[in-house]
């Protein structure tokens, strides 16, 4: 093959490419600078992996630095969680990650690399993994049905029937038995009243969502109770609630039978639930594009296509990046 010619770069190629872009920035020996010389030269794929690795590092470097922070504060929680012998603060790497950011967002993170999770399910009873909706029955016979990453820990001791959602969303069918049962999501709870309802963790609160009977919702434990019947839903965070309101509940449920429904929904909205269902990430690096409204019905078992869809609407552009990365911009 001439050099001039172009060749697509094999998935190894594309992680040598990223490899090589990591130990370049940070400050390589000069028989560091001869082999990747030899390595650019030997194969005009390598030539191209690199190319596209610059500028995917030079699109993901912002998000990547924040994941890595997150990352940090997450993984020195879990430590703590573990109960390990007290060691120097992780946030004073923070600067350490994100020297390494990208190679860490574009290879780590899609192999599983999101102590976030850790923490979450270090507690938890159930979990569902990324992509999996779960059902599971509990001691009282009441039913779970766990959305894609969700995970819950249960406690029916004391006289109460007690579930704390640690992460994701779940949908609760209640038997009765003369026990309460209460939902704790973030600093609020749901306390059953006979029925059926979804709670789902937001990025500031949480959200319940009511398909039948009533159930009391505060926004924390020493708030004023709402009442919610069949098709309502109240959003509550940071110790407020919303004023409660009518919705189509078996739309806004419709992800147990595998389809995300939206109504004038952000994207960046969108792409949360998505993540659920995608085993990497996906990184919206435009906020004028994270705020455009989405209406529609998706698949929720191939997020690749509900971005297709939403492309040929939007018109962003995706970047992929070793199959676990998907950069919207």
């Amino acid at each position: 093959m001439k050099p001039s010619e172009s060749s697509t770069p094999t998935l190894a190629q594309e992680q040598a490419a990223l490899a090589w872009l990591s130990l370049l920035h940070d400050r390589p020996s000069a028989g560091d600078q001869l082999i990747f010389s030899q390595w650019l030269r030997a194969d005009p794929a390598h030539a191209e992996a690199y190319a596209q690795a610059q500028v995917l590092w030079e699109l993901s470097e912002g998000p990547a630095q924040t994941l890595a922070a997150e990352d940090a504060f997450a993984l020195q929680g879990y430590l703590d969680a573990m109960d390990r012998p007290r060691r120097s603060p992780l946030l004073r790497w923070t600067g350490v990650l994100a020297m390494a950011a990208c190679l860490v967002l574009m290879v780590s993170l899609g192999t599983g690399w999101q102590p976030q999770r850790w923490v979450d399910d270090l507690g938890a009873d159930y979990v569902s993994a990324p992509g999996e909706i779960r059902t599971v029955t509990l001691a009282d016979q009441s039913q779970v049905t766990l959305d894609a990453d969700s995970a819950i820990a249960v406690d029916f001791s004391h006289g109460e029937r007690h579930v704390q959602l640690r992460r994701g969303a779940g949908f609760f069918s209640v038997t009765h038995t003369g026990d309460p049962f209460v939902v704790e999501a973030e600093q609020g709870e749901a306390r059953v009243l006979g029925t059926q309802f979804e709670v789902r963790l937001q990025p500031h609160g949480a959200q319940v969502t009511v398909l039948s009977g009533r159930v009391g919702v505060k926004a924390d434990r020493q708030g004023e109770q709402q009442i919610l019947t069949a098709g309502q839903q109240v959003a509550y965070g940071e110790g407020a609630a919303e004023k409660l309101h009518t919705t189509d509940s078996e739309a806004q449920l419709a992800w147990r039978q595998g389809w995300l429904t939206y109504y004038k929904s952000t994207l960046a909205n969108v792409v949360e639930d998505l993540r659920r269902y995608y085993p990497g990430r996906i990184v919206v690096l435009n906020d004028e594009l994270a705020a455009r409204k989405v209406s529609g019905s998706f698949p929720s078992k191939d997020p690749q296509a509900v971005l297709n869809s939403l492309q040929g609407v939007l018109g962003f552009e995706q970047h992929q990046v070793l199959g676990h990365l998907i950069i919207l911009r």
